[in-house]
């Protein structure tokens, strides 16, 4: 059996996935500018990350006991500790609105879900030995819940959920 070359991969990658990837370097580019958005606003992103980055993993390997524990694992774990490490990003204007500084971060986090999404894909596609590997499945979901929980630590960060940073 030859091994394809990246030609013939992405040759073979539906049109939806491009435009995702798209979708998301747009995303990501909007977050590298300084904006002024409402607290809900703020919310959507991360938000939408976790949730499509577990959708992923579910996905990806089933609702199942393995995929789901390391998913919340990296999740949980990133989300508290950068949450108390991480300077907030956002400081309040007005009532219920936030500056929130640029960066390019969440740019770089959204390409690292899309390409792990897509290598998972890829391995799907080729019915790959290693995609059915409990450790495989595990790591993956961990570093899945990983990328995630930054998203999450974040807006925890901002909110101030393990400190007093933004007041309503």
């Amino acid at each position: 059996m030859t091994q394809p070359n990246l030609l013939d991969i992405l040759a073979r990658t539906p049109v939806w996935v491009f435009a995702v990837f798209f979708v998301l370097l747009a995303l990501g580019y909007q977050q590298s500018r300084t904006r002024t958005v409402s607290r809900q606003r703020f919310l959507l992103l991360p938000v939408a990350m976790v949730a499509l980055s577990l959708y992923g993993v579910a996905s990806a390997f089933g609702v199942a006991l393995v995929p789901f524990l390391a998913w919340v694992m990296g999740a949980g774990g990133v989300a508290v500790v950068g949450a108390r490490c991480l300077p907030s990003s956002a400081q309040p204007v007005a009532p219920g609105v936030l500056r929130v500084q640029g960066s390019w971060w969440p740019l770089v986090l959204m390409m690292a879900i899309f390409a792990t999404k897509y290598v998972i894909g890829y391995a799907s596609a080729r019915s790959l030995d290693v995609v059915v590997h409990p450790g495989f499945i595990g790591g993956v979901s961990l570093l899945l819940g990983m990328f995630s929980g930054v998203f999450a630590a974040r807006a925890l960060a901002a909110w101030g959920v393990f400190g007093a940073r933004i007041r309503k």
